[in-house]
């Protein structure tokens, strides 16, 4: 990266423009003659986290069909202007809504194809899958999957190719692909046992140089789904993009996933552009940039450039607000509304037709909503998983059950609840196991998982448990409302992803008494719902001080 770059991007246009002129006006050839200034127009387009959310919502918003309209309508736009248009996607296409996750994804490839993505990077819920899904969803795509720092554990190879180059009118754009390494943690260990996740900060230290200094890239792109944490606070997680940012200098340009953050602005730091657009599809970030460049400039084949960014919106898709009309709520989109592909529809259609058949069937009735709003789950006790921890408990016959508040990912509706819904809350397919501890053993797991806090995915819900912690002290454990005896045995019931280890859970997966029931924790869930049908939402509200950490 050239220092005229790190030293005028971040000015104001007029000291840019005024900087610009000069480098065209001091630029010669190599006998003497001047250089003219060259200017490329170019977008970028982005999504992050669909989540499955191939198909418009009940609400007519999202779907990939009016995604495809709008993208269309700005390569359109751009192009007639001499311009280029890159279409990246920052992971996490799986996982999220029963449609795609029983179809592995196939119509969420299917649509992308039809949008024209250039480029994913991996997120850490393509590893939901075990990996020869992955690989399937790879020959899928009609574009590349980027990561370069997912290794295979034996032979030290790439998985993924590492990065690749776009050629936009003569300037080189590199793409490079970063996964974060905390799905070493969060993903099933049964899906990712002979995988390496390298720190993905320094694997970019090490590669941004041969983009830069070896293949000759005027223009690097970080398509990452690693987290954007304000001012690199990221806590418990692994490092971010503005780390990544911060650490790592000749990125220009930042496209990420993974926490889900709506950028309605993009981040700078250490002069690169920071960009992320929410979830599941409800935006499209729009990025114009200008670079302005002269060839060869320092005669050995290397150009000097500015990149500025021009204007960064996120483009909704159909998003609707509610207003009243004659006192009653109406929803109307909060832009104009986009209309959707003929095409991707004709084409999906087929998919979201067979699942919504198998997903219909009944499963019981609830009344009152219980949440599984994100904050919720993962910053307290909660009353859905309060049920779902007590209907693993019953399944398992077990004394307790502790369940991780990242498994659940969306409400338990009130009225008639179908097998879809309770999909939507618990889509990992996880399964349902149990080990035998005594009550020392029990004590010291307990204290491990309960003293994780803050809005994480490895926040503990109970059943069938009263306890209190005092700093990383357990001080109070009661099951079924009696002191745990020591040498006494207690069958905890307990998902395969967090007794494997997952959230950083202690592994109880290779103790002798472990057991994989080999049912899934929706059929769990779902079959405790039939059996307990008509549900009492105010059953499973928890109790204050239950659980109580100080």
């Amino acid at each position: 990266m050239s220092a005229l770059h790190f030293s005028v991007k971040r000015t104001y246009p007029l000291l840019l423009i005024l900087c610009v002129f000069l480098l065209a006006g001091c630029a010669t050839d190599h006998n003497g003659g001047s250089k003219q200034m060259k200017v490329l127009d170019f977008t970028v387009l982005h999504t992050n986290d669909n989540h499955g959310k191939f198909w418009r919502n009940k609400k007519g918003e999202l779907g990939m069909a009016a995604r495809k309209t709008l993208v269309d309508r700005i390569r359109r736009e751009v192009e007639a202007k001499g311009g280029r248009v890159l279409l990246l996607s920052a992971g996490d296409i799986n996982t999220g809504v029963p449609e795609s996750d029983i179809q592995e994804a196939k119509p969420d490839f299917i649509g992308m194809n039809m949008i024209g993505y250039d480029a994913m990077t991996l997120g850490n819920h393509e590893f939901d899958n075990p990996l020869p899904v992955l690989l399937k969803q790879e020959k899928w795509a009609n574009f590349p999957f980027v990561a370069a720092n997912i290794y295979y554990e034996d032979s030290k190879k790439l998985v993924f190719r590492p990065w690749l180059e776009k050629d936009l009118k003569g300037v080189k754009v590199g793409i490079l692909g970063l996964t974060t390494e905390d799905t070493e943690t969060i993903a099933a260990k049964d899906n990712i046992k002979n995988l390496d996740f390298l720190n993905a900060v320094d694997t970019a230290k090490a590669w941004v140089p041969v983009l830069k200094e070896d293949d000759n890239i005027d223009i690097v792109i970080a398509l990452t789904h690693m987290g954007h944490y304000p001012n690199a606070r990221h806590g418990d997680n692994a490092p971010g993009d503005v780390t990544l940012a911060k650490d790592v200098d000749g990125i220009d340009i930042i496209v990420g996933g993974h926490s889900q953050d709506k950028l309605q602005r993009a981040d700078v730091k250490n002069s690169t552009y920071i960009f992320q657009a929410k979830d599941w599809g409800k935006f499209v970030g729009r990025a114009d940039f200008k670079y302005y460049y002269l060839d060869d400039y320092d005669g050995k084949g290397k150009r000097k450039g500015v990149l500025k960014l021009i204007n960064y919106r996120l483009l909704p898709i159909n998003l609707k607000k509610p207003i009243l009309v004659n006192g009653k709520e109406k929803w109307v989109t909060i832009e104009a509304a986009i209309p959707e592909d003929k095409a991707v529809l004709k084409a999906l259609k087929p998919y979201q037709d067979k699942a919504g058949k198998l997903l219909q069937k009944p499963a019981g009735e609830l009344d009152k909503i219980l949440s599984g709003a994100r904050s919720l789950v993962r910053g307290g006790p909660a009353a859905l998983g309060n049920l779902i921890a007590r209907a693993q408990m019953a399944k398992a016959k077990a004394d307790l059950a502790i369940i991780n508040g990242g498994g659940i990912r969306a409400d338990l509706p009130a009225g008639t609840l179908t097998e879809k819904d309770v999909l939507t809350v618990q889509p990992f397919g996880n399964m349902l196991c149990y080990v035998e501890l005594t009550g020392r053993q029990l004590r010291n797991y307990i204290e491990d998982v309960a003293d994780i806090r803050g809005i994480s995915g490895g926040l503990a819900h109970f059943a069938n448990v009263k306890l209190t912690m005092e700093g990383d002290k357990l001080t109070r454990l009661l099951i079924g409302g009696k002191p745990v005896k020591k040498d006494k045995k207690y069958r905890l019931a307990i998902n395969e992803y967090s007794a494997s280890g997952g959230n950083n859970w202690p592994d109880l997966s290779e103790n002798p008494t472990f057991v994989n029931t080999g049912y899934t924790d929706a059929v769990v869930l779902k079959e405790y719902i039939k059996k307990h049908s008509p549900l009492k939402a105010a059953s499973y509200v928890p109790v204050k001080g239950d659980i109580v950490r100080k």
